[in-house]
């Protein structure tokens, strides 16, 4: 194996190791996790397409994402500042406003896909 494949690998499982440590550590992340998981239940049971699929799985990388990107810049900014400043505060706030965002938009895609599916 070259030294490229390992440096891939390598770095595969350190993200891998840092989604578990998100996992672990940020209740906002669980929240998420539950909520993808609830969401392929309901998309087996109602048996939506794949294009729907492909919104659903695209609108879960988003939020995740968002979220794993959101506590990346709230640890940080954790280490740079840790007394309390304006500054950082204006930072974590905004960052959290990432994750709400793209979560509303996900709400929303999911009842378009799966509300007409529960009473039509």
């Amino acid at each position: 194996m070259g030294a490229k494949n390992r440096s891939f690998i390598s770095g595969f499982l350190h993200a891998l190791e840092g989604l578990m440590e998100a996992l672990i550590t940020e209740r906002s992340l669980r929240i998420h996790a539950i909520a993808t998981v609830l969401v392929v239940i309901f998309g087996f049971v109602f048996h939506i397409s794949l294009m729907e699929w492909i919104i659903c799985v695209t609108m879960f990388g988003l939020v995740i994402g968002a979220e794993l990107g959101n506590t990346a810049i709230e640890n940080t900014v954790d280490i740079c500042c840790p007394n309390f400043d304006p500054r950082a505060k204006r930072v974590k706030d905004i960052a959290a406003a990432a994750v709400l965002m793209v979560s509303i938009a996900a709400g929303i895609v999911g009842l378009l896909i799966f509300v007409p599916k529960v009473f039509g």
